[in-house]
């Protein structure tokens, strides 16, 4: 795993690339979170959605409100970019929904945009 620091707007932000699933469970969520907090000093991350385990998409595991949980906790932010389109589930497109709608959580399409949601000024 690598994370390359971001920043705009003055937000820094930790973009995460790798060749295996980085959040696989919670305490792997909150392994990255610190890593980024200690080693970019940020606790923003933008992630692609594939290396976030696919359970996390099927919200009856609890796996997505269990990672999430983490970076609420701990005063994470995370957007997670990728296509999203092939999930037919209403309870995971009405979740999205909902995230989208706040300031820490995010599901978008690309990259770009993962960098202005978290580099959004107030």
């Amino acid at each position: 795993m690598t994370l390359t620091k971001f920043e705009k707007n003055g937000v820094v932000c930790a973009l995460v690339s790798s060749d295996i699933p980085v959040i696989t469970n919670s305490q792997a969520a909150l392994d990255l979170l610190m890593t980024a907090k200690y080693d970019i000093g940020t606790k923003n991350i933008i992630i692609p959605k594939n290396l976030v385990s696919e359970d996390f998409f099927i919200l009856s595991t609890g796996l997505a409100g269990e990672i999430l949980q983490k970076f609420v906790n701990y005063g994470g932010r995370i957007a997670i970019y990728g296509d999203y389109s092939h999930y037919t589930s209403k309870p995971l497109k009405d979740f999205i929904y909902e995230s989208n709608k706040g300031k820490d959580i995010f599901f978008v399409a690309t990259l770009e945009e993962a960098q202005k949601k978290l580099t959004k000024t107030m």
